[in-house]
């Protein structure tokens, strides 16, 4: 596989980056490009949570370009978008490869994605389907992201709902009583153990 240069060009030598990218995507560029738009700039944790609900269909992507005939979205505030989950899910693996990369290099402080874009690789022929006439044919992209630490940035934590709440506090007490159960029966083969040996002082002695 080819490799290719990143199209970022990092003017401070000094601050600390990581990078991910991935070639031959089965997807559309288009979708792919806008959801990277979409991404680009946030804080890693805030890029990974809207993909992962674009993942599953959950959340609109908005699309600032390629977005004729496109429908207007409420929860977009009336912007167009659309539910590329496809592409989501492969920008989704390329943040977390991103994010790993940050980890192998030491990068522990908040990351913030300074680059994420994705442009057409190749273009193949194909089998034609019956009736066309046209030339059918499909497309590859490859999509690249950087991730870059930002000192002194505070990392927003989590809020979890009342049933993520409850649910960790159930898993709680499961293990508690779980550990408490693995203890009692510790004890009681420990008490059958005793039991089965022998004194040897009290061992009747033959006439």
């Amino acid at each position: 596989m080819p490799e290719y240069d990143y199209s970022y060009a990092q003017e401070n030598k000094q601050l600390k980056t990581a990078r991910a990218q991935a070639y031959n995507l089965d997807a559309s560029y288009k979708d792919l490009s806008q959801v990277c738009a979409n991404i680009k700039g946030k804080m890693i944790d805030d890029a990974l949570e809207l993909l992962e609900s674009a993942s599953e269909g959950k959340r609109a992507i908005k699309y600032k370009k390629f977005n004729k005939k496109l429908g207007h979205r409420r929860e977009l505030g009336g912007k167009k978008g659309r539910y590329p989950w496809k592409a989501a899910k492969m920008v989704l693996k390329v943040v977390q490869n991103a994010q790993a990369n940050a980890s192998f290099k030491g990068l522990y402080e908040a990351l913030k994605i300074v680059h994420a874009s994705a442009n057409k690789q190749a273009t193949y022929p194909r089998m034609q389907s019956k009736g066309r006439q046209s030339r059918a044919y499909y497309e590859t992209a490859r999509v690249e992201v950087v991730v870059r630490e930002m000192l002194g940035a505070k990392i927003k934590k989590k809020e979890l709902s009342a049933d993520e709440k409850k649910n960790l506090e159930e898993k709680k007490e499961a293990k508690k009583r779980k550990k408490e159960e693995k203890k009692k029966e510790a004890e009681e083969v420990k008490k059958e153990e005793n039991k089965q040996t022998v004194d040897p002082k009290k061992i009747p002695i033959p006439a």
